[in-house]
């Protein structure tokens, strides 16, 4: 299969493309960086580099493909976050229209479902129900869980105040994933052409407290604990550390969110099958090595 991948050579893009490489397919990875040429062609995939702004050069990327991988790569210094989602997907539906692409698999987030009260998940919402429109074409939203490496976030926090702490954490369950997870499942998908509309993907599931045990062993901190702060508390701490007034505001959203439980509801009602492979346990070594260093 001749496959493009969006998203360079990220945590996602780089595992899966080894993957489908392995798997013999052609795979063409997009960059808007062209230092990552060499590393793309490294790994046996060919590099086309551009901008995901650039609806042309996305037309002629995507011509001839039998199946894309959709992601719309994290730009916390734009204005808005949610018109830059929708921009990007936009592009991708103009650009999927003229070249025919039939095969689609779209990296979302779990809480994709929810039209309000998000914060950043708010803009793959929108870039789900814009795929969803798209005519003779099948597409899989896949919806990972909250990322492992988001806990690198409180690697200070715990050196100069010894907690971690946001406004959720404490008793609320958590739904944790790791790129690899992802990837695997990503790469499973593209070789279809049938497609399951949502796919759930998640590695573990803890509570805040058991996640502060699990890194305080792996640190040698004993008396780590995670602490849930109020949305003021949350908001005025971003605040003091310069966050700009937009993403604070979206952070806020989101972190209620996962407090409230709202952004696992329609998890809980489609699950996953099988969780991934990587556990709590073995990002905690990744975790000791960063905040070690």
């Amino acid at each position: 299969m001749n496959i493009i991948i969006t998203g360079s050579l990220g945590h996602i893009g780089k595992p899966l493309t080894k993957e489908l490489v392995q798997r013999g397919h052609a795979v063409t990875v997009i960059s808007s960086k062209p230092e990552k040429q060499s590393a793309i062609e490294e790994l046996g995939a060919k590099a086309a580099i551009g901008s995901l702004e650039d609806v042309d050069f996305l037309t002629a990327t995507f011509a001839g493909a039998d199946a894309l991988f959709t992601m719309v790569p994290p730009n916390y210094s734009t204005p808005d976050m949610r018109a830059y989602y929708g921009r990007i997907g936009s592009n991708y539906i103009q650009a999927i229209g003229q070249s025919g692409i039939k095969r689609i698999v779209n990296l979302s987030s779990y809480g994709a479902d929810l039209a309000k009260g998000t914060g950043v998940i708010l803009g793959a919402h929108d870039v789900e129900n814009k795929l969803n429109e798209l005519p003779d074409v099948a597409i899989t939203n896949l919806r990972p869980t909250y990322f492992y490496y988001n806990l690198y976030a409180f690697v200070d926090m715990i050196r100069q105040l010894g907690f971690m702490g946001t406004n959720y954490g404490g008793d609320d369950r958590l739904l944790m994933v790791d790129p690899v997870d992802i990837a695997a499942v990503a790469a499973e998908e593209l070789q279809k052409t049938t497609s399951q509309p949502v796919l759930y993907i998640t590695s573990d599931e803890r509570t805040g407290h058991e996640v502060a045990r699990v890194l305080s062993s792996a640190i040698g901190k004993p008396d780590l604990s995670w602490i849930v702060f109020t949305d003021e508390q949350a908001r005025s701490g971003m605040e003091q550390n310069g966050m700009p007034a937009n993403l604070v505001a979206n952070m806020v959203d989101l972190g209620a969110s996962i407090h409230s439980g709202a952004m696992r509801q329609d998890y809980d009602l489609h699950p996953p099958k099988t969780l991934g492979n990587v556990k709590l346990e073995d990002f905690a070594k990744e975790f000791a090595a960063a905040y070690n260093a």
